[in-house]
């Protein structure tokens, strides 16, 4: 497992974040997604749920949570625990060692019974998961987003759920899927990010004391199979009782969050769609007041770009064609002044005040683990300053468009 310590005196806890990342596979994204779900029921020394919480509210009411993502071909769980500093309380403990000690815990040494996961955890866990996949279909938003994706994405693994599948929830039993999570520990990338008024020497020999991991050297992220946009976009339209239409699409650019090109293609993204004063918002929603909602979404890590917009259903043609303008004429150079400036203004906020959370300051850090590259929040705003009108128009002739997906309603379905 890598260590790395943002030393800070700026906030007044200690903010811990384990990154555990596999690559994405058919064979093991559920047990993966599920296995979290089990770790946050109990450890060895807390095997009961409530002795668990307790011990957080001894420590002075530390929070404990866990995340679940993609990034570029890989799942990621992510585990954080954030804590007062000990400056700031009378205790006899280190509470640094004992967040510290409570991670490595939840992580490498869960409550077990005859040598697996409790059964009951694992149980009551898979409903938890199965309900959460079940609410993508209820939130439509998320739902066309994940099924662009997904059709996109068909022959990748990146089409996957990072929540799983939920056929496979009813063959994993306790001794399966902690057979798995062993597996899942000795063969995952770890990352662990401590951010505080601490030091590398301070952290390291309490990550040692804490963490019963495999032996061996930690492994690198491999960089992501960036493809080529289909020769002509696929349209994929799915029906489902719904009142308004999603209307999204699926491009594939030329360049990952490692690439020199990256801070164009953030530019790109600000001046087509990520703002209130991009072209898709002006002139899809505000112009032709044809949605409800329009913007784009830029995937660094897999070189992928997503348009969402909510449109009445028969207004589909018309949103697409002025979408395909707005496309057309980014490559064309139709990029004004004032685009380029508060594109530009907007992005200088967002990576200042990646400053004011110690979790953001650690995400951004880890982009660098996930890309092999080496970035500061100060580079990468000076790249962003630097990038010229015709690099943006470079950038935009690098990205394709593959798949148009459109969730409409049941109305003349044959």
């Amino acid at each position: 497992m890598r260590v790395h310590v943002l030393p800070t005196e700026r906030f007044k806890t200690y903010a811990l974040s384990l990154f555990i990342g596999i690559p994405l596979s058919e064979s093991r994204v559920t047990p993966v997604a599920l296995t979290p779900f089990v770790l946050r029921r109990g450890t060895a020394s807390y095997p009961e749920t409530i002795s668990f919480r307790e011990r957080l509210d001894h420590l002075y009411g530390a929070g404990f949570g866990f995340d679940l993502y993609k990034r570029g071909d890989y799942q990621i769980v992510q585990m954080r625990l954030d804590i007062i500093n000990d400056r700031f309380v009378s205790s006899d403990e280190s509470l640094l060692k004992e967040a510290i000690r409570f991670l490595g815990e939840a992580l490498t040494a869960p409550a077990l019974e005859d040598g697996h996961f409790r059964t009951r955890y694992v149980e009551a866990e898979k409903t938890t998961v199965e309900r959460r996949i079940e609410a993508i279909v209820n939130d439509k938003i998320r739902y066309a987003a994940e099924r662009c994706v997904a059709e996109m994405c068909k022959d990748e693994p990146y089409r996957l759920l990072a929540l799983g599948r939920k056929e496979d929830l009813p063959g994993l039993d306790a001794a399966k899927l902690h057979k798995q999570y062993e597996e899942w520990l000795g063969s995952a990338v770890l990352d662990l990010y401590v951010s505080g008024d601490t030091s590398l020497a301070e952290v390291v020999p309490l990550v040692e004391n804490a963490f019963r991991l495999p032996a061996g050297s930690p492994d690198r992220y491999a960089p992501p199979e960036l493809r080529k946009p289909r020769s002509e976009p696929q349209t994929v339209v799915e029906r489902l009782e719904v009142g308004q239409g999603k209307l999204n699409m699926g491009l594939r650019t030329a360049s990952t969050y490692g690439d020199a090109h990256y801070p164009a293609l953030l530019v790109y993204n600000g001046i087509l769609g990520a703002f209130p004063h991009s072209k898709l918002f002006i002139n899809v929603r505000e112009k032709a007041s044809l949605a409800y909602y329009a913007s784009s979404r830029l995937d660094g890590h897999k070189g992928l770009l997503t348009i969402q917009s909510g449109i009445e259903i028969e207004n589909f043609e018309r949103a697409l064609g002025i979408i395909r303008e707005q496309l057309a004429a980014i490559q064309a150079g139709q990029i004004s002044v004032e685009e380029m400036e508060r594109t530009k203004a907007m992005l200088a906020n967002q990576l200042r005040e990646l400053q004011d959370s110690a979790y953001e300051r650690i995400s951004f850090d880890f982009n660098n683990v996930l890309s092999a590259t080496e970035r500061t929040g100060e580079s990468l705003l000076a790249e962003v300053e630097a990038v010229t009108p015709e690099q943006v128009t470079e950038a935009a002739r690098g990205v394709g468009l593959d798949t148009i997906y459109f969730l409409r309603d049941r109305k003349g379905e044959g």
